[in-house]
């Protein structure tokens, strides 16, 4: 994780642009929010991690293969300079951690028996609910 996530700050391209949102004149003024740009392909990240990257970064990942992250939440560029970091690293390293694989449940003999005579009790209920005849 460290190397790609020192790669990406790195290579990241930060353009700030003008906020919406409360600031008062200040907002006028100073282009206060920061758009973030990382091409992934040039992190050199594995095929398994690029994937789960695809599908945890949603339209933030452009056709392109980049990343744009934008951070407009506090009134400082260098607030939102942080802001916009954290976030990219938060969803790298997200990327990167692969998941536990999954341990299938085993159900012992009594749990077995136990759902079957439920199984058969429910069908024994359902089996009387014909039409009744006279």
């Amino acid at each position: 994780m460290g190397k790609i996530a020192d790669r990406a700050l790195e290579i990241a391209e930060e353009k700030f642009i003008a906020s919406s949102g409360p600031g008062g004149q200040n907002v006028n003024k100073v282009a206060s929010a920061v758009q973030l740009r990382v091409d992934v392909f040039q992190l050199g990240m594995p095929p398994d991690a690029f994937n789960r990257l695809q599908e945890i970064a949603g339209s933030k990942l452009t056709k392109s293969g980049e990343i744009l992250i934008a951070a407009n939440e506090y009134r400082t560029q260098e607030q939102n300079r942080e802001a916009a970091r954290e976030r990219l690293l938060a969803l790298l390293s997200e990327a990167l951690t692969s998941p536990k694989k999954r341990k299938k449940s085993r159900v012992n003999r009594v749990g077995k028996v136990k759902r079957l005579k439920a199984k058969k009790a429910r069908g024994d209920v359902k089996s009387k609910r014909g039409k009744v005849e006279w």
